[in-house]
């Protein structure tokens, strides 16, 4: 989840463009500037990271494998439907 909700603020913070954040006001639904973004898409692959690195996902672990990229599938896809809904506003 961590992974997957790092690109899009990572991605909309290095091309400068402000994008919500929890830190926004309100929160979650006003845009926080691109530097925040940055920021909290770092602070997002960096939990990512280590959840991943300390957890049991292997090449040996066929479920833990499956289960990590259902969870990446799956939250993609709620962030696009959240964020469209958003646009649409």
């Amino acid at each position: 989840m961590f992974l997957a909700n790092a690109v899009p603020h990572f991605v909309n913070g290095i091309s400068g463009n402000p994008f919500p954040t929890p830190f926004s006001n309100p929160p979650g639904q006003g845009l926080s500037a691109p530097v925040v973004n940055v920021i909290w898409g770092l602070f997002n692959m960096l939990v990512g990271y280590l959840l991943f690195r300390y957890s049991k996902v292997s090449n040996q672990n066929k479920l833990s494998l499956v289960i990590f990229f259902l969870g990446i599938i799956t939250i993609s896809v709620m962030l696009s439907i959240t964020f469209l809904e958003k646009a649409k506003m």
